[in-house]
């Protein structure tokens, strides 16, 4: 299978094209490249530097592919509030062209990564995917505007999925540090001290590896269960205490001697409250995520001590606004 995955260089992108490649797809990175690229070189392996927003440029490059895996977005609430146009014009008003030029290109399958954050908060102890979408930013706002956009252009020779992934977690080559058990992990290593924001919100969760490998599935599961259909994925829906409080655990343990890890709990307006419900996608497609919270953070553990996050606290590799910002991009 030939596949364009749009922002494949990204921190998902980077744990999933390898894996592609290992499988055997002929994969072309469709990516902006504002964090550079972390890929290996590989001879089934194409890098075009390339905005979604250049639907031109885009129409080009997914030539002769079989399948979209459109993961490509501004991808952290914060960096709406800095600059709403670029994040709107990328995430919202370059997502219906693409399809469209997805579509006209002969490609089949459509696989589009939306968000569990579309939701909001509930109350509700299960959300499900018929839940109503309760967007409290512009990024969770868009993000379900864009899925009827999918669904209207779909057709018998041109399947669309959705996935709406909890917050992931874990180790990539191109690491995120401004996610949350990210996050947690990282001041508990560098700072011996957590603060928690609040502390009782639920937020679920999916480790990079799960992520990787429920992408895998979307692009091959048979066509009549995924066409038009939205699929929840999240493992365990935590609180961010007990979050906290896991990281401390498993940091201590990798890091014997050190002094005990101070958890810090601060009041905070960040309200956001949802306890996911994954059961369709287990009953559909008999995908179950595997990877624990836990096993994120031990992975992250694993490469500080292999000193591959250089400069954790102060690069700006690691955080999305930051190095938008020194890009001049916000």
């Amino acid at each position: 299978m030939k596949l364009l995955i749009t922002g494949g260089a990204g921190y998902c992108g980077s744990v999933l094209t390898p894996q592609l490649l290992d499988l055997g797809y002929e994969v072309t990175i469709y990516d902006i490249l504002f964090y550079g690229t972390h890929l290996p070189t590989h001879p089934r392996l194409k890098i075009v530097q390339g905005d979604v927003r250049d639907t031109a440029r885009f129409s080009e490059a997914v030539q002769g592919c079989d399948a979209v895996l459109h993961l490509a977005c501004i991808s952290n609430d914060a960096s709406f509030e800095l600059d709403e146009r670029l994040s709107t014009t990328v995430n919202l008003d370059a997502f219906e062209p693409i399809v469209l030029a997805a579509k006209a290109a002969g490609v089949r399958r459509f696989v589009y990564a939306s968000s569990s954050s579309v939701y909001g908060v509930s109350e509700s102890p299960d959300v499900t995917e018929d839940h109503p979408l309760v967007p409290l930013t512009l990024y969770n706002k868009f993000k379900g505007m864009c899925e009827p956009l999918l669904k209207r252009h779909t057709s018998a020779d041109f399947t669309g999925v959705i996935f709406r992934p909890a917050t992931v977690c874990g180790y990539s080559p191109r690491l995120r540090l401004d996610l949350s058990v990210n996050i947690l992990t990282n001041h508990a290593i560098q700072n011996n001290r957590i603060t928690v924001f609040g502390g009782s919100q639920m937020r679920p969760n999916l480790h990079i590896q799960d992520y990787a490998d429920l992408c895998k599935l979307l692009l091959t599961a048979p066509a009549e269960l995924v066409q038009n259909e939205t699929f929840n994925c999240g493992y365990q829906n935590m609180s961010i205490m007990d979050i906290a409080q896991i990281v401390k655990s498993v940091v201590s343990e990798e890091f014997p001697g050190r002094p005990e890890i101070d958890v810090v709990v601060t009041p905070s307006d960040d309200i956001r409250s949802y306890h996911i419900n994954s059961d369709k996608i287990k009953r559909v497609l008999d995908f179950a995520p595997r990877y624990s919270i836990e096993r994120a953070v031990r992975d992250l553990c694993t490469a500080f001590k292999a000193d591959k996050v250089p400069g954790a606290m102060t690069d700006d590799i690691y955080y999305n606004v930051r190095r938008m910002k020194a890009q001049s991009l916000l």
